[in-house]
């Protein structure tokens, strides 16, 4: 009797409201209905397995709900979520079907041949064996022979004239510039580009463009773009790029005339611009694998963000453990932090903290 009682009350109070804003009404009230119902299977259920068009739909719908909410309405945790969107990309983007991995292996008596010419020929280096059995009629990479030589224990090719790779980045990083492309899947699966620069020097870094068609006439139009916004940056000398077609003779000229001399990296050698390779790599870990894209103004808003961060507040181990702006304006003052307050500041959405001396 009271449990009837109470029931036909509360429906008179619900009624109430659904008579002036019945469709909002309606639909909130179904939202709850389907809040409940999904808790209660949840309970019943320890687990659940979701099909692939389930996991592309619940992560098509995430970007339309607040990250702060979406452990309250997805029956998954934000780090599953992302993991799905991962998968999908590297589905998308798979060949390993397609063809079979790596270079054919070399024949044996290919092998012992080479080895052969290094014992027979003490002087002669990788480049002039490679040249050997070119002219024998036999078509083999230079690296290949580079490889057999150096794990045989022989030395592929005597010291050059100059200095390595190494020792030059080491001896002019003041006056060294370095740009290169990285790529973004977005949530539907677009690849876009993103152009980026460093300075070795204070390991600050530029966005000069993000685009989803990255041509010659882009880049070069955004290279103008950069050194009219930082005409006034002195000791700039060199600059390192890899051999992609984006990079063209136009995007060069635009360098040369503002006094760079232009760098190629070696083919299919990243170490060569090491520098800029371990930036893009700090940028996925600690942004873009963290984060889903939705176009290229989001991809723009979020690099910009991440960039005033990365410039004037991320330490850095070569850089002493100070910041870009730090290392250009010297090291702050020494302070007792346990006398003063420290205030966090969450940027783009709390995925990073920045943390201040309260004033």
């Amino acid at each position: 009797m009271i449990l009837s009682t109470v029931y036909a009350v509360t429906r008179r109070l619900l009624s109430l409201p659904a008579l002036l804003l019945r469709r909002d009404v309606a639909k909130a009230a179904e939202l709850l209905a389907l809040r409940h119902e999904n808790a209660v299977l949840r309970r019943q259920v320890p687990r659940v397995r979701y099909k692939p068009a389930d996991r592309l739909w619940f992560a098509a719908l995430s970007h339309l709900i607040p990250r702060r909410r979406w452990s309250q309405v997805f029956p998954i945790t934000p780090a599953t979520l992302l993991a799905w969107h991962r998968k999908l990309v590297a589905k998308k983007w798979d060949y390993s079907q397609h063809r079979r991995p790596g270079r054919p292996p070399t024949a044996t008596a290919v092998k012992t041949l080479i080895l052969r010419m290094a014992a027979d020929n003490p002087e002669w280096g990788h480049r002039r064996i490679h040249g050997e059995l070119t002219r024998l009629g036999h078509k083999i990479a230079g690296s290949t022979v580079w490889n057999i030589l150096n794990h045989a224990g022989v030395n592929p090719a005597p010291r050059r004239t100059g200095p390595t790779w190494k020792q030059f980045l080491t001896a002019q990083a003041e006056h060294i510039v370095s740009v290169d492309f990285l790529h973004v899947d977005t949530i539907n699966l677009t690849r876009i580009y993103a152009l980026v620069l460093l300075e070795h020097r204070n390991r600050r870094a530029h966005l000069l463009g993000v685009t989803a068609n990255p041509t010659g006439p882009w880049t070069t139009q955004a290279a103008r773009n950069f050194l009219m916004d930082t005409m006034d940056t002195p000791n700039r000398k060199f600059l390192i790029r890899d051999r992609g077609s984006q990079f063209s003779d136009a995007f060069d000229a635009v360098f040369t005339d503002a006094g760079l001399r232009v760098l190629k990296s070696p083919p299919q050698a990243p170490k060569a611009n090491a520098h800029c390779e371990r930036f893009i790599g700090t940028l996925r870990r600690e942004l873009l694998d963290q984060t889903l894209i939705l176009n290229e103004q989001h991809l723009r808003r979020t690099l910009t963000s991440y960039l005033k961060h990365y410039n004037e507040h991320r330490p850095h181990r070569a850089l002493s453990q100070l910041c870009p702006s730090q290392a250009e304006t010297g090291p702050p003052r020494p302070i007792d932090l346990a006398e003063h307050r420290v205030q966090r500041t969450a940027v783009l959405s709390g995925l990073i903290n920045e943390y201040q001396i309260s004033s």
